[in-house]
Parts: structure tokens; sequence; C-alpha cells
């Protein structure tokens, strides 16, 4: 390795060259010289590329990067997300079902109102047997991801399915510096396998990850989760202003799960916290990704861009919510099965110009999608099936061309419009229905959505931004099909206003006060084959947070959020289990000899469980700590969640249930997942 005096030593040389060589020469009676010895070859430097963050379009906007992530080696993509202000993320079957997301006012459920993409490619998978915008996130390693950038309301052009309450787009890295490889182990029988790996980092760069991930969970039936990712990228420059990357991935998963339980049943003394009424529920699932991306600059104010995606996916997934009450002889599990192929192509020509020495950016772009889901809702006892309720296959399309505007009109202020269509086309065959509607047919469906977003300054070190946008969330098909009056692509409406400031030193600030208007809280249960309509609702609420550099080794990174309301506006009824208030602060240490360790904080405040208010949902405190020690090139690390071993419940439901023995009509409860007592992580990494 060159070490820093030998780089100041050859700089140092290259420098004085040719200054020698300009030198005066000599009087002419005095002797000439002789000639000087041949030069040694100059000594070249690596390039050294420094890039600025991109400028911000809005002040509740954060992009993440990878060391902020890199202490937590759970291998849970997860942890990434509650980075993010004001985003809960909750499991409630076994680690293998997609997580429950709560941000902004929302029970997004598992994806409906918040849009996820890995590297362009979308994660959310529409008309899904489960639920609409079934995110499953766990194809994703976390090792892989450089960056994270979290875009939230629906203000920007680029972006429309689920796009309400925000948009996380994951970046992954072309290649690691040094391959790794890993081995880690923990509470609950945890065990993971990781390796990192890149042939080449030159001209063409080459990744390859592998992860597999086992965890019993806290249960007394146990989880027997077992997870398998696989991903390989590479990326080259074809020409000085062309890039092509090819990206794909394989996942499969498995595992079994204790469900939401009663509170009813644990205070009652029939099974304590981690146990199970029906302990069959689980499933299988897989997907495989293909990723093609590729840009290429024609000349210095022009940039062409496209993509191309396709996957396929497979769930089957048991769950048991109700138990005894719809079937008081063989129980209610139900089977969702799902089998898909989904594919799609986007494009976008950028042109900047200057217009009257106005300085303009155009972009223009067209997105395609379809998914052709084939989703099947079964009865079932003891993971056999017992009949069929729905089956259908769907045709799913969408068309999207969008225009965007970025203007500095005059110094300091900066405008960012838009404006895009989104044109949908159902088809559905169904096989068997015996849920409602006529699941046969063709539906088409369209609309138009505006963005704006107004940035000012910076004046004192701070930056003032306004946001306007619409967007939608697409509805599942079926309930498309079944009843076409019903709003396919209902409105969102949101507002914000903001700052970002840099004003005390070794400080950044940013607040935001926000609002979304939802024109139908319309939404397909999947656990039923039925429509819910509740009709439109309203949320407002404030965010702040900070990053307090207090000294060169020790960083303060804190953010709260207050939801002020979630209400459907027709009744004012509550929105069931929206997030109230969330805080979650980070002390993080890296010193320079090769330590770092954090200790994390997070909060959830109390909330309505049901409309009326009557019912609630507890919140929690706790406290997570991870460290990690880098010597040559050994890396060992510990991880303990949640050091005070408080008893918390990580997703909670309000409905109605029967166990053995009670009314015919079913009690109404809580139900709710158990979150872990404190657990242990511990493992080692070898980089060569």
């Amino acid at each position: 390795m060159i070490t820093l005096s030998r780089l100041a030593t050859s700089a140092l040389l290259v420098a004085l060259v040719p200054l020698a060589a300009a030198a005066p020469a000599s009087s002419q009676d005095q002797p000439a010289s002789p000639p000087p010895p041949a030069a040694a070859p100059e000594a070249v430097l690596p390039p050294v590329l420094v890039t600025a963050p991109p400028a911000l379009s809005s002040s509740s906007e954060q992009l993440i990067p990878g060391q902020d992530f890199e202490l937590r080696p759970q291998g849970r993509p997860a942890d990434v997300l509650r980075l993010i202000p004001g985003l809960i993320i909750n499991q409630h079957q076994g680690g293998g079902k997609a997580e429950q997301y709560l941000i902004r006012g929302f029970d997004a459920d598992h994806g409906t109102d918040l849009a996820l993409f890995v590297d362009g490619l979308p994660v959310n998978l529409r008309s899904h047997a489960h639920g609409q915008g079934y995110a499953d996130l766990h194809f994703l390693i976390p090792e892989t991801v450089k960056t994270v950038d979290v875009l939230k309301g629906p203000y920007w052009a680029e972006y429309g399915d689920f796009d309400t309450a925000g948009v996380v787009s994951f970046v992954t890295r072309d290649y690691v510096e040094e391959n790794t490889l890993e081995v880690a182990g923990g509470s609950f029988n945890t065990q993971r396998y990781l390796a990192l790996l890149s042939p080449t980092r030159d001209a063409l760069k080459t990744f390859i990850a592998a992860d597999l991930y086992h965890n019993d969970g806290a249960f007394d039936h146990p989880n027997g989760y077992i997870r398998f990712n696989l991903f390989a990228k590479a990326s080259a420059s074809l020409a000085e202003d062309m890039r092509l990357a090819v990206s794909a991935s394989h996942y499969r998963a498995e595992w079994h799960g204790s469900g939401q339980i009663p509170a009813r049943a644990v205070r009652s003394g029939l099974i304590d916290r981690f146990g199970a009424i029906d302990a069959t529920e689980g499933g299988v699932t897989q997907r495989t990704n293909l990723n093609v991306e590729y840009s290429w600059k024609p000349t210095e104010n022009q940039k062409l861009s496209a993509h191309v995606y396709l996957t396929y996916y497979e769930l089957s997934l048991f769950n048991d919510f109700t138990f005894f009450l719809n079937d008081p002889t063989l129980g209610d599990e139900i089977n969702q099965r799902d089998r898909r192929f989904l594919a799609g192509f986007d494009t976008q020509y950028e042109v900047a110009a200057r217009p009257a020495g106005i300085p303009v950016t155009t972009t223009a772009g067209f997105q395609y999608r379809i998914d052709t889901p084939h989703v099947v809702l079964a009865s079932a006892t003891q993971r056999h099936q017992t009949g069929r309720i729905q089956d259908v296959r769907i045709v799913e399309q969408s068309y999207s061309p969008f225009v965007k505007l970025d203007i500095v009109p005059v110094e300091k202020v900066r405008l960012i419009t838009g404006a895009r269509g989104d044109i949908f086309t159902y088809q559905g065959t169904q096989q068997v229905n015996t849920a409602e509607g006529d699941l046969n047919g063709r539906v088409t469906r369209a609309r138009p959505n505006v963005k704006a977003n107004l940035i000012l300054g910076p004046w004192a070190a701070t930056e003032w931004f306004v946001n306007f946008g619409t967007g939608y969330h697409s509805n599942d098909a079926r309930a498309v099909l079944s009843d076409p009056k019903l709003d396919a692509l209902p409105t969102a409406r949101g507002y914000e206003a903001g700052l970002r400031s840099k004003l005390i030193p070794r400080v950044d600030l940013f607040a935001t006060y926000w609002f979304l208007d939802l024109g139908s809280e319309l939404v397909f249960v999947g656990d039923d084959g039925t429509t819910q309509a509740q009709g439109p609702s309203h949320r407002d609420g404030l965010e702040v947070g900070l990053k307090v550099r207090l000294l060169d080794w020790l960083t303060f990174t804190g953010d709260f959020t207050y939801t002020r309301k979630a209400e459907f506006t027709r009744t004012g009824e509550a929105v069931p289990l929206a997030p109230r208030w969330t805080a979650r602060w980070d002390l993080t240490a890296r010193l320079p000899w090769g330590l770092a360790s954090s200790f994390e904080m997070r909060y959830l405040g109390d909330r309505y469980a049901d409309p009326d208010r009557h019912q609630t949902a507890r919140g929690y405190t706790i406290f997570n700590w991870t460290t990690r020690y880098r010597y040559k090139n050994l890396d060992a690390f510990l991880s303990i969640e949640n050091l005070t071993n408080t008893e918390w419940r990580e997703a909670q439901f309000f409905f109605t249930s029967r166990l053995r023995g009670e009314p015919a009509g079913g009690v109404d409860d809580i139900h709710f997942t158990p979150g872990t007592p404190r657990s242990f992580l511990g493992g080692i990494a070898l980089h060569f």
C-alpha cells in the first residue's frame, strides 16, 4: 500500500521537474554541463472522484448513505427503512411475510401507500393475493445498498402508483472495495452467512452477493424461518458518456408463524404472549428479478436513460385471523396463492438549455408496466386446502407519459413542475368466485396528475421549500372488475412546507408541516375476497429532525413526527392504527483505530385501533446497541436488541375472532404479534 509520505514525495517530485526545466540558462563562459540523465517516469496517482450531494427539492427528502446503516448487522432490509423519520416497520408472521408499513398517518398495510423501488425495479405488486401494493423487500441484501433516496408526498412526476405517502428508492453498489465473508449467530437459533465478492473493479465492475439466514424467533412454536438470497450485477462504461448495468437476483424463503394472537387469550392464561392459537400459519415465497439500466449523454446538455425489468414471483401464504368464527369445526385458516410475471420499461430524455438566459432542464418520459397475477383464495385446515373461494387470472397494464421542468428564473429561486398521465387496463378471467361480483371482463381507467415544487434560498445557510402534488394508489383489479363504478385510481392531494438549515455550525436541521387528502380509502381485502369502501380521508402533521456532529468521531441523529389528524372527512372517525407520535435517535461513535458503536432509541406512541377511538394500540420504547471492531482484515461485531427487555407489541389490530367455547358471534379484541425480547447477535467477517 502506498503511504501518505510516499504520495507526498512523489507529488513533490512531479511538481519540481517542470520548474527545473524552466530555470534560466547559465552564462556562455561556463563549460557546458553534461546532458541530464533521463527523467524518472512520473508517478501517476489514481483519479479521485468527488461528487456533490444532489440538490434537494423538499424539506422532508432524505438521502441516506450506506455508512449510516453499515453498523446494523441483522441482515434485515427493514433495519434500513427504520432510519427514515416517521416510518414504522412491523413484522407479524414469522419473518417471511412483507412488513406492515406505518407512515404519515397511514397504516399503509404491506405497501398500499408507499412505493418502493430497487434500482428502479418496482417492489410493490398490484392486485396481490394478500394485499394491494404488497411489498416484500426480503429479496434485498442490505449490504448491497449504496444509498437510499426518500421522497415523501406525491410531488414528483417520475413516480405514480402507490406514491401517496411517499417513495423509497434503493440504489445498489456496483462493486465492493473488499471481498467479504461473514458468519453470524445469536439468540433464537439465528444464523447468517454472507458473501460479498467483486471479481473485477476496473472498466468492468462486477458484484456477487449471497446471503443465507435462519431464525426461529422467541415463539413457543419455532418459526423455522429460512431465507436464501443471491444477487449479481455487472456495470461498464461502453463509451465516455455511455453506461450499462445489468443485475439479477433470486430469493426464496419459507417459515411458520404464530400470527396475531388475541389479547384475551394471554390474559386468561390460555397461551403466553409467545404462544399461538393456530401454529400452522406461515408460507413459502420466491422472487427472481432481472434488471437492465442504460444511460447515454450524447452532448453535455442532453441525457437519455432507459430501464427494462422482468420479475417472476410466487407466494403461498397461510393465515388464520378469526380462528373459529366462520367455521366452528375446522377453523378459519385461509390459503392465499399468487403466481405472476411482472415486466416493464421506462425511458426518459433530459435536455438542459438557457432560453432568455434562464436555466431550464426539461425531462420527458414514458413508463409501461404489466402484471399477470394468478391469484387464489382458498379455505384450509392445517395447510390442507378444503375449498376455493376465488381463483382468477388477471392481466393489468399501465401506460404513463410524464414531463418535468426544472427552472431557475432568478438567483436562489428554483421551480420544479410537471405532469403525468396514467392509463390502466384491467382484464380478468375467473375460474372460481364465491365472494362478490363478476370478475370476468375488461375495464380501462385513466387519470392526470400535476406537481409543483418551489425552492427558495439559501439565505443564512437555510433553504425554504413549498410542495404540491396529486397522486394515487391503484385499487385491486378484482375490486374494479366486480364493480366498475368504483374509483379505481383515487386521488391523493398533498401539500407541505418546510426548511432545511445549516445555520448552526455542525448541525443539520429540517422541519416540515404536511397535509394529505385521499379521495377514497377503498381497498380490496384479500383475506376475504371483498371490498371495503371507507370514503375520503384527511391527514396532516409535523416532522422535525437534526444531525449534530458533536465531535469529529461522534454524531447524534434524531427525529420526531406528530400526526395531528388522521380521520375520515365525512364521519370524523379515526383512521385505525394511524401513527400519531414517533421518535428515533441514535448516538454513533466512529473511532479512528477501528471501533464503531451505535446506541439507538425507537419510540411509537399509543394510537387509535378502531374508528370510534375506544380501543388503543399500545406504543413502545425500545433501545438497541451495536458495536463493531476492525483489526487489519478481521471485523467482529455484537448487536443487542431491546436492551431493557421491554414487553412490547409489534403489530396490532382490532377485529372480531372466536376461540373454542366463546359465543357464536365472536369477541371484539386487540390482536397482536409480540415484539422480540432482549436478543443478541454476534459475528466475524473476513475482508480480502
